[in-house]
């Protein structure tokens, strides 16, 4: 997988939540994905499950804003952003590992409390 497939993942992941497009949801995951959001919690494993997570973050109307490069080694792709939400944003790292396919495999998204500006 080319580091230029990496970033465009990255980007069709904002623009998934610009458009509130569950279809690109389903087209960035394998089937047997993985998603731990935040680090620590629950687990989202396999697409039903990880569709369902993120209808509810796309309903809640929540705008993604990239605040810094991608960065991608060996098959992980990472990359810095805020969650836009009224008054309120997050920052947040997400990191992106990809299979043999392209699509990713498993996401770990780092934030916490200490995140949270209103």
């Amino acid at each position: 997988m080319e580091v230029s497939d990496k970033i465009n993942a990255v980007h069709r992941y904002v623009e998934a939540f610009a458009t509130q497009d569950i279809n690109i949801i389903k087209d960035l995951f394998a089937a047997d994905a993985r998603v731990e959001d935040p680090v620590g919690t629950d687990l989202h494993e396999g697409i039903e499950a990880i569709c369902a997570f993120y209808e509810n973050a796309l309903s809640s109307g929540a705008k993604l804003k990239l605040t810094g490069d991608v960065r991608c080694a060996g098959t992980a792709a990472a990359f810095p952003f805020q969650v836009l939400m009224g008054d309120s944003t997050i920052d947040i790292i997400d990191v992106f590992y990809f299979n043999d396919d392209g699509k990713i495999i498993d996401m770990k998204a780092y934030w916490g409390p200490e995140n949270f500006k209103s």
